[in-house]
């Protein structure tokens, strides 16, 4: 009963982290929509200003609400002088029209005003500010097509004439001009430069708030981190949540989609562990032959060297001058020995007793048959089957007497030494025996052609073996040890 209070804090406290870090991902997200319409408002303010989205030779008007006139003074915008004075001329002229008709002199003025700014652009090319040089041109072929002229010069002096108004009609000359012109034109503007060089640019102040909050929590979270695993210094506990620094950083913004992608997957908003699996296939089936080719010789020329240098004989050979560091002062190699030789004695040998008595008894057999005695007596009808009996007898008794004398040895303490005191002498012996010069010269020559055959006859084999037919088959392997209740279930790491 006790043990309830504590299961529904844990499972209260995992909800409220999990709903917290839903916040703080959704809050990334964001910031990250912001930070990629920031990038994209430039290069696509022509359809924020009008909202037009072109399809080959369709137009399609979508009705926006004024984001150029709330956003274009974060990134500096202001009207053009030049080509606002020129729509600004146009809308006079419009309203003078409108009031006095084409042939006052009223008129011709604003028309000779419009000649000459229209001559002005074409000289100064206001565009270029604003990287639109090809709105001019595409602003000057409109004008060429209209009036029949090659020159863009010649063709603006003849629209703003009154003669060409007059011939084609004021209405329908001015609808072309504000249908096909003027958008192109209010377009254009004017963007300062600041005095590091750049165009001046305040989204940092719509991005401060977020570093703050982001800060912050990149500190909490430093600090949690470093309380509960100790040992953790404050600069791990940094580096352990590395992708958050790109929520704080004021420049290369967009690498914010990698804390938003990571932070997302935490939260449980989105699951990317179908990705992260394709994507470490494909990583690692990139990189396996070039890895495996490389490891498997360095191995190799390691194992040539210290053979070389003579280091691996006189580490078998001499014992005592072994740099090795022992860390349970045990001697691994005879307790795994220790325990190898027990179970074959206490439980292989007891199971294929059977088998070694046939072949005892087979050999038995063999031997009895060529005696000439054994012979005979098998001819005599009552002692027939005496060598049959024999035979059994003599096998139950040396196959019984061998094992029990060698299950007597392993828990005599006497046989027991004994036993490890032959072992011992066994390997002195067989050292001593190699320990002529001449020997361990031919056996460090056979062992490095040996290494040598198997650099060029099995490392190319490997390097050239299908990585990805390997990668499918671990694939299937890790899916396997996943399953459960006939289902399986993908593997999901955790992280902090």
């Amino acid at each position: 009963m006790s043990s309830l209070p504590k299961l529904g804090k844990n499972k209260f406290s995992s909800r409220r982290n999990l709903w917290f870090e839903r916040l703080m991902a959704i809050l990334a997200s964001l910031n990250l929509g912001l930070v990629l319409f920031d990038m994209s408002y430039v290069p696509w303010r022509n359809f924020w200003l009008q909202g037009n989205l072109q399809f080959l030779d369709f137009v399609i008007k979508i009705p926006l609400p004024p984001i150029t006139h709330w956003y274009d003074p974060v990134k500096g915008i202001q009207p053009h002088r030049e080509t606002q004075k020129y729509l600004e001329t146009v809308n006079a002229l419009e309203e003078q029209v409108a009031q006095q008709g084409l042939q006052s002199p009223e008129t011709e003025k604003l028309l000779a005003d419009m000649r000459r700014l229209s001559n002005e652009m074409i000289d100064s090319d206001p565009f270029r500010v604003a990287n639109k040089s090809g709105t001019l041109e595409k602003i000057k072929n409109r004008m060429r097509d209209r009036i029949g002229l090659d020159s863009a010069r010649q063709s603006f002096k003849t629209f703003w004439s009154q003669d060409y108004l007059l011939k084609n009609g004021w209405k329908k000359e001015i609808t072309f001009f504000n249908n096909k012109i003027r958008p192109s034109i209010e377009t254009n503007y004017f963007r300062p430069i600041a005095e590091s060089g750049e165009f001046v640019d305040k989204f940092w102040i719509l991005d401060i708030p977020f570093a703050i909050i982001f800060g912050l929590e990149f500190l909490g979270r430093t600090w949690s981190i470093g309380r509960r695993h100790f040992g953790v210094s404050w600069r791990d506990a940094m580096l352990w949540r590395w992708y958050d620094i790109f929520l704080l950083i004021p420049f290369w913004r967009w690498l914010r989609i990698i804390p938003v992608t990571l932070r997302l997957h935490q939260a449980e908003l989105i699951d990317l562990d179908r990705i992260q699996a394709q994507f470490s296939q494909g990583f690692v089936a990139t990189f396996a032959e070039e890895i495996t080719e490389v490891v498997v010789v360095r191995v190799i020329k390691q194992v040539q060297s210290s053979i070389e240098k003579g280091e691996i004989t006189r580490w078998l050979l001499q014992p005592e001058k072994r740099t090795y560091i022992d860390i349970n002062n045990v001697n691994e190699v005879e307790a795994i020995a220790d325990i190898m030789i027990k179970l074959i004695v206490y439980r292989v040998l007891p199971k294929i007793q059977p088998d070694l008595e046939a072949i005892l008894r087979h050999n038995i057999e063999s031997v009895l048959k060529n005696l000439p005695a054994y012979k005979n007596i098998q001819n005599i009808p009552l002692l027939a089957n005496i060598p049959n009996q024999l035979t059994e007898r003599l096998v139950t008794e040396i196959s019984q007497g061998a094992y029990e004398a060698i299950k007597a040895a392993l828990e005599d303490a006497e046989g027991a030494k004994l036993s490890a005191q032959l072992v011992q002498h066994f390997g002195e012996a067989i050292a001593q025996e190699v320990q002529s010069q001449q020997t361990v010269d031919k056996i460090q020559s056979l062992v490095l052609d040996m290494l040598e055959e198997i650099k060029i006859n099995y490392v190319e084999r490997l390097s050239q073996e299908d990585v990805e037919q390997v990668m499918e088959e671990t694939r299937k392997i890790r899916q396997l040890t996943q399953t459960q209740d006939g289902q399986i279930y993908p593997y999901k790491k955790h992280s902090i």
